[in-house]
């Protein structure tokens, strides 16, 4: 699906950055072949962005300092792990019927920030550090993201399955009061609370089963048929029957184009016809196609969602995702344009932008885009692979390698980082602003082994 990033003209120290992000970085980031990935998509992202923002609102957070991070994971599960993002397995998203369901979701793990339980998990990170035996549990990278060709979207982020359930497992206590503050923030909302008993009926039963057979849901939210018949209780009270078009538009285009990526291609196109409009229908069908590597068919479809929907970025996003990955550099950069114009603020459109021109021989064009994508997002290593192509490319070798340390560092390869930052510093003009970077890379990486 799609791409990000951040510039070089950005004016915050890089080990600031990383100190800004700690929590984050020690909670999700560890070795890749542990296995749990972070799956990408601006249209995706989007549509939990509209659909998280009357949420988080209504629990006084600001819904533009809070992300939501989709996690390459069938299991049923969401969790929060800092302050700031609140992440959701595509199973889940895929398990769910609708829109209410899943904003009941992000209300309940809203509370969790809200109602001040991270601080605990400062205490379980260190009982996690040493669950986790030999090496690191987590690495130093604060969001890291991609597309592979296969699924659309995803680079590895691994997160060893113990220690994770230590640091982000909840009381029954913190279980229950988010479950009141969740079904106060979507009445406020005018969401109805309804979808909160819904979804935990999927988990009914669970506290029966061995630790191994539940879902990873109910390990780290321990469900009790006390707290059940009292969520039942509070939200038969209140219960509006209030259907919102819009959100439930969201929500299925969301699970449809996640599923176009997860399912098998035949499977979505049978089932495309009972998509809820026929722009998701399309969209699918183009997302299957290009799966099949037909070209043809896929831009059929995807064309004719964008007839549907001509002012919508991310459906061209799409089909410059498609041109992209079948080689027609060309075409790939004219749609990545249009998208960009449609939402010049959208990382990910960006970064594919600067891509397709990297691939179309123009690093001269791509510096620049890429260096916008990356002011607007400093966590996606792809990017700033992507951006060091551009400015070796482009002769540029002491920006180069500053940015290829910096992209070690962000997945916790410190001892990489440090290799490339000391040749950065013997390139780059001493004290000057990329200079300074080069040596916050190098501060981090000495200070990486005490952590």
């Amino acid at each position: 699906m799609s791409a990000f990033g951040e510039a070089s003209m950005i004016q915050i120290p890089f080990f600031r950055l990383l100190g800004s992000c700690l929590v984050l970085m020690l909670v999700l980031t560890a070795p890749a072949r542990a296995g749990l990935s972070i799956l990408r998509d601006a249209d995706v992202e989007y549509g939990l962005r509209k659909l998280a923002a009357p949420v988080l609102s209504a629990a006084g957070l600001n819904p533009n300092r809070i992300k939501m991070i989709l996690i390459d994971d069938s299991a049923l599960n969401a969790f929060v792990a800092d302050t700031s993002h609140i992440f959701i397995n595509y199973g889940l998203i895929m398990k769910l019927d609708s829109a209410a369901q899943l904003q009941a979701v992000i209300a309940h793990e809203a509370a969790h920030i809200a109602n001040g339980h991270i601080g605990r998990r400062l205490d379980n990170m260190r009982t996690a550090r040493t669950a986790a035996g030999l090496g690191l549990i987590l690495g130093a990278a604060a969001g890291v993201a991609s597309r592979n060709a296969e699924a659309g979207f995803g680079v590895a982020m691994g997160a060893q399955s113990s220690a994770i359930r230590l640091f982000l497992s909840h009381t029954r206590s913190e279980e229950s009061s988010a479950d009141i503050a969740s079904v106060r923030y979507l009445l406020r909302a005018g969401i109805d609370p309804t979808g909160a008993v819904e979804v935990q009926d999927l988990f009914r039963g669970q506290e029966a089963l061995s630790v191994g057979r539940q879902d990873p849901y109910m390990r780290t939210h321990p469900l009790s048929r006390e707290r059940y018949r009292a969520l039942k209780g509070l939200v038969a009270g209140h219960q509006t029957g209030q259907k919102n078009p819009g959100a439930d538009y969201w929500f299925n285009r969301i699970k449809g184009k996640i599923t176009a990526f997860k399912r098998a291609p035949n499977w979505t196109l049978r089932r495309s016809k009972d998509s809820a409009s026929q722009d998701i229908a399309l969209m699918r069908q183009a997302a299957a196609w290009h799966r099949q590597s037909n070209l043809k068919k896929a831009l059929g479809a995807i064309d004719g969602a964008i007839k549907l929907r001509p002012n919508d970025p991310y459906l061209r996003d799409l089909k410059g995702q498609i041109l992209l990955e079948s080689r027609q550099f060309g075409s790939a950069v004219q749609v990545y344009s249009s998208a960009a114009k449609m939402a010049p603020n959208d990382a990910l459109i960006l970064g594919g932008l600067g891509r397709a021109m990297l691939a179309n021989g123009q690093p001269k064009r791509a510096l620049p885009v890429l260096e916008r994508a990356r002011s607007r997002d400093f966590s996606d290593p792809r990017l700033l692979r992507d951006l060091a192509v551009a400015y070796a490319q482009t002769k540029q070798n002491g920006m180069a390698s500053l940015v290829t340390a910096e992209r070690y560092a962000l997945l916790g390869r410190f001892k990489d980082a440090a290799l490339h930052a000391k040749r950065a510093e013997g390139l780059l003009p001493r004290g000057s602003g990329p200079w300074q970077r080069a040596q916050d890379v190098l501060t981090a990486a000495k200070r990486a082994p005490r952590r």
